[in-house]
């Protein structure tokens, strides 16, 4: 069974940079499609971004194209998501996820696993 923890997020200016990272335990990582999604407070989960088991496609959610992108490194049971040009709208808790047998993946409810989830807040 695969476990998923989120790293590095934090309070950024509105116009920085963070970078995310999601660290799977399990031998199993690269079989996996791996997402990001994000949640504010009284608001559903919504899409982030997905990236298949190989790397090589990725999907975004229309507001974070251009300024977001997502990467993993199966070496390293690591996925990462890459976050410029951030917005006070970007603020929320974001949670990645693992789906099995998948290629891409926009739908929470197509994900097997999630993490604990780790707080972004970008000030005006």
């Amino acid at each position: 069974q695969v476990q998923l923890v989120e790293s590095g997020g934090g309070l950024v200016q509105a116009g920085g940079s963070l970078r995310l990272s999601c660290a799977a335990s399990g031998r199993t990582f690269s079989r996996y499609a791996m997402g990001w999604f994000r949640q504010a407070p009284g608001k559903e989960r919504d899409f982030v971004a997905t990236i298949n088991w190989s790397g090589d496609n990725t999907y975004y959610g229309d507001s974070v194209k251009g300024r977001f992108t997502i990467a993993r490194d199966n070496a390293e049971n690591t996925v990462y998501l890459q976050m410029n040009s951030l917005k006070p709208d970007d603020t929320a808790v974001y949670y990645c996820a693992a789906a099995i047998g998948r290629n891409l993946a926009t739908l929470p409810r197509l994900y097997d696993l999630w993490g604990q989830g780790t707080q972004v807040t970008v000030s005006s």
